[in-house]
């Protein structure tokens, strides 16, 4: 038994030794699972070079590859083998006699969803002389698609949130508007005329609009502009219909209640610039909507929400069938503290004045900015909370609370000249100063009368930072972040005695925004530090370093500032309706040379309402933005 078992044992160890000469390269030949994981990782990749197609296809596998993709291959999918089935069915399609199989492969794309988009395909092999060969086809990509298919990747926006204001009210929402441009399917003729002709109807440069048009696809609508729905003009609704390709077409986009309305603080909602999508690629793609400037281009993230995904197979002719659609999220809204109708109010107040003009107005109890509205000659800028100027004489609030901080008293005689010399530059007071001011008179009236000599004869009783920390305690020169574009001035040391008399005037290095000049006279109608504030849930507190408010001090600036309405250069103010008003005027001269210009200023506050009002180039603060200001806070009540 033991001689039988081991000649068996020798014969099996001949047939096999006999069979590995037979064919010594059985063991590394390629096998069907080798084969289908390189297909896997060539469409994973994006290239099929190394992937064991039939004879001559992998030049043409290749090319229908990247046709079908298109933009879809920058999502880079994810293709694994999940299964190889030697015993493959009879319509493979391959000769009789050939091996045959089939590889199971799970595509995984990102569109940007929780749950990705899955699915499966199968790739068909068969065995050839030194490998196992995979026929091309579109279908391996997505199992529905056929010849002459291919795949298109499209946004879809979603909405946008609102702004709103005080209250709650809609800001900035979905409102009508009217496109206007060439609908190139609609073209008989060339495209360069039409646009031209449409350009010159709406008054836009027809250069790059027809450079726009030409290079747009034959089925692509070219908007030259949009209008808000009843602002549309009759004459390019009646042009239009002469124009070849021309159309209007309906549609909404997130617009405040006015094109005017907050404009330069706001900002604006756009397309996604090729510099944002080159900057950002997975935030934006192309046809995205984001905010391009302003508080929508800070709190883009928040507002914009998340685009959905559409994959569509696209065929020759155009035909579009969706494969997959992933909705978008909702942006959430930002809420603001603005008053829709105090600021229509004020921007109509704003609206016939040339020079650059701003007006802020907020609440001294809580600092809400309830107005930051800029005039049309600001060019588009923010100077309302952001603009930086000398303010004049309204800085002589804090002047005076730095002198009484040094010992005086609004009772304190102080000298008020016709003129004055410090270091021989000589100072005077503003051209209409009442000659009844001049002389010995106490500091409350060189308030009211805005005696600039009068203050500038007080500043060698101001030391180091004297004067800077009466600036802070009342809101100007420490710099924070509100979350929205704000300046909140500047008093830098004085580096001479000129200097020194000309910060005591609110000129010289002193600079500072209308919202916080309103945020100083706030502060002293409240009695406490007044920091403004727009965003809400964003947190704004006290800066540090802000020394409070004395009682006493409180009660001395209140009483003084009364008396500029009741006995000053704000009398314009005395006979507001409702509680008292304190207020302060100025002027700041600037430029250079003999012909020097003035800025004109007013701050006042009434009841929980403070007010700043700034025009570039004006006569005086009291006639200037006085009547301005007066305006406003008959409005208001």
């Amino acid at each position: 038994m033991r001689a039988r078992l081991a000649i068996l044992t020798l014969l099996g160890l001949l047939v096999a030794c006999t069979s590995e000469d037979a064919d010594p390269d059985a063991a590394s030949r390629p096998t069907a699972e080798s084969a289908a994981g390189s297909l896997a990782a060539g469409l994973t990749s994006g290239d099929l070079s190394a992937v064991p197609f039939e004879a001559g296809s992998n030049a043409t596998a290749q090319a229908g590859y990247d046709e079908v993709l298109g933009d879809l291959a920058a999502l880079s999918p994810s293709v694994v083998v999940t299964d190889v089935d030697d015993d493959a069915p009879e319509d493979t399609g391959q000769e009789d006699g050939a091996a045959t199989a089939v590889a199971a492969l799970t595509w995984t794309w990102d569109l940007g969803d929780e749950q990705p988009w899955t699915y499966d395909t199968s790739a068909v092999l068969s065995e050839g002389p030194d490998d196992w060969l995979i026929t091309w086809s579109p279908a391996l990509i997505e199992p529905s698609l056929v010849e002459g298919e291919t795949l298109d990747l499209s946004s879809v926006t979603p909405d946008r949130g609102d702004i709103l204001g005080a209250d709650g009210l809609a800001i900035v929402t979905e409102r009508d508007v009217s496109r206007v441009g060439i609908d190139k399917p609609g073209l008989t003729g060339a495209p360069a005329a039409a646009a031209r002709t449409l350009a010159n109807l709406v008054g836009i440069d027809p250069q790059p609009y027809v450079k726009r048009v030409k290079a747009a696809g034959d089925k692509a609508f070219v908007e030259a502009i949009v209008y808000r729905r009843d602002e549309l003009p009759r004459g390019v609704v009646r042009g239009i219909d002469g124009i070849d390709g021309g159309r209007i077409l309906a549609g909404t986009l997130p617009l405040a209640p006015t094109s005017d309305f907050a404009a330069p603080l706001l900002g604006r909602v756009g397309e996604v610039t090729a510099e944002m999508i080159e900057e950002d690629p997975d935030a934006y793609r192309v046809g995205d909507v984001a905010g391009l400037s302003g508080l929508q281009a800070r709190y883009d993230e928040l507002l914009r929400g998340t685009p959905g995904t559409v994959v569509a197979a696209v065929a020759a002719d155009g035909a579009r069938r969706e494969l997959i659609r992933v909705e978008p999220t909702a942006g959430t809204a930002l809420s603001l503290t603005l008053d829709v109708n105090l600021q229509i109010e004020a921007e109509s107040l704003l609206a016939d004045i040339s020079p650059a003009s701003a007006l802020v107005a907020l609440k001294p109890s809580t600092g809400e900015i309830l107005a930051a509205a800029n005039g049309p000659g600001n060019g588009g800028l923010n100077l309302a909370t952001f603009g930086q100027f000398a303010p004049g004489s309204t800085f002589k609030a804090v002047s005076s609370l730095a002198l009484i901080r040094a010992g005086l008293t609004p009772a304190s005689t102080i000298p008020c000249t016709s003129s004055i010399v410090v270091d021989g530059k000589k100072f005077t007071n503003y051209s209409d100063y009442p000659g009844s001011g001049i002389g010995k008179i106490p500091l409350r009236t060189a308030l009211a009368n805005s005696c600039n000599t009068a203050f500038i004869s007080q500043a060698g009783k101001l030391e180091g930072t004297d004067l800077f920390d009466a600036a802070v305690s009342l809101g100007l020169a420490l710099d924070h972040d509100l979350g929205f574009p704000a300046y909140f001035g500047s008093v830098e040391p004085s580096t001479s005695k000129t200097e020194s008399a000309a910060q005591l005037i609110g000129q010289g290095t002193i600079l500072a925004s209308p919202m916080v000049m309103a945020a100083v006279i706030g502060s002293v109608q409240s009695g406490a530090l007044v920091v403004p504030r727009m965003v809400k849930g964003v947190e704004v507190t006290t800066p540090e370093g802000a020394a409070p408010l004395s009682d006493g001090e409180v009660a001395d600036l209140q009483s003084m500032l009364r008396g500029v309405v009741t006995d000053g250069s704000g009398r314009g103010l005395a006979d507001v309706p409702g509680p008292p008003v304190i207020a302060k005027t100025g002027t700041a001269e600037f430029g250079t040379g003999d012909e020097l210009s003035t800025h004109a200023w007013m701050i006042a506050a009434q009841g929980d309402l403070a007010v700043a009002v700034f025009v570039e180039v004006g006569a005086s603060g009291s006639s200037t933005a006085g009547p301005i200001l007066e305006t406003f806070l008959r409005a208001a009540r």
